[in-house]
């Protein structure tokens, strides 16, 4: 399997993305509450979109994602 090397703000912006899938995921694992739809918290997912603009993924999700596949196969 190959290893990516990511420069520290690919690094930071996978991270955060993990950060919030893991968010959401867990909000969607959570009890019902009627019919509110689970919520994301706003800093978790300013803090993923600051991340892929400070990395220069912003608008560049294929890039991204390929990073994401080879950095973390299991996300």
């Amino acid at each position: 399997m190959p290893t990516a090397v990511l420069t520290d703000r690919e690094r930071t912006a996978v991270q955060a993305y993990l950060r919030l899938l893991h968010t959401v995921r867990a909000a969607f694992d959570g009890p019902p509450q009627g019919d509110r739809p689970a919520v994301v918290p706003p800093g978790v997912l300013a803090e993923a979109e600051a991340a892929l603009r400070r990395a220069g993924l912003a608008g560049n999700e294929e890039e991204f994602f390929r990073l994401l596949r080879e950095w973390c196969p299991t996300a």
